[in-house]
């Protein structure tokens, strides 16, 4: 029974450790500040990024509204560039 908690634990201190590293980032690369809205699990937040500022979001995938009112869905892992409102995904 101690071997089947050792392993649980093992698994899920691995599963969170991995997390981050599938969340999607977001920089601005404009030369004024820009806000964003991400909806993650049904979650609204308002992001303000400053110029060359940049954020980690949506690690379990959420959908990205630009400042321009674009919207974007992201699964996790992207790297979104936002320059004068527009973004670039790579």
């Amino acid at each position: 029974m101690k071997q089947f908690y050792a392993k649980l634990v093992a698994m899920l201190a691995g599963a969170l450790a991995a997390g981050p590293a599938f969340a999607a980032s977001v920089v601005n690369i404009g030369s004024s500040s820009v806000v964003i809205v991400v909806v993650e699990d049904g979650n609204k937040v308002e992001i303000s990024l400053d110029a060359g500022g940049s954020d980690v979001i949506c690690s379990s995938g959420c959908f990205l509204t630009l400042p321009n009112g674009d919207r974007i869905g992201l699964a996790g892992g992207e790297t979104v560039e936002i320059k004068d409102g527009v973004a670039t995904i790579k």
